[in-house]
């Protein structure tokens, strides 16, 4: 099992979720966001797992400006450009990926 999570230093999701994993002593990578940010290439495995608008933060200030491009891969560079914009956290095992707090999820992967 490979988990990483994605999240934000002041994301209170972030820290249960890490919580989570350490309470279990399953093995993490955790990546700060905001300054590593996130490939393309697992941001498209996580869209591949949960679908685009789960990865949008409705919170975000520019979220709506998101919902209206009008094509899926628009919206996609828009949140690599801008991590700000995504919700966190994002958990990957794999090709598997749940965004925001999913223990009930994550109780199946271990």
């Amino acid at each position: 099992m490979n988990i990483q999570i994605f999240g934000k230093n002041k994301c209170f999701d972030t820290k249960k979720a890490q919580r989570y994993f350490k309470e279990r002593g399953v093995k993490f990578q955790s990546i700060d966001l905001l300054k590593y940010g996130i490939s393309r290439g697992e941001l498209t495995s996580v869209k591949n797992a949960v679908g685009l608008e789960a990865l949008l933060d409705p919170k975000a200030a520019d979220a709506p400006l998101v919902t209206y491009l009008a094509y899926d891969e628009d919206k996609l560079e828009k949140l690599l450009e801008d991590p700000r914009l995504l919700r966190t956290p994002i958990v990957r095992n794999g090709k598997l990926a749940t965004v925001g707090y999913c223990p009930d999820v994550w109780k199946t992967w271990t």
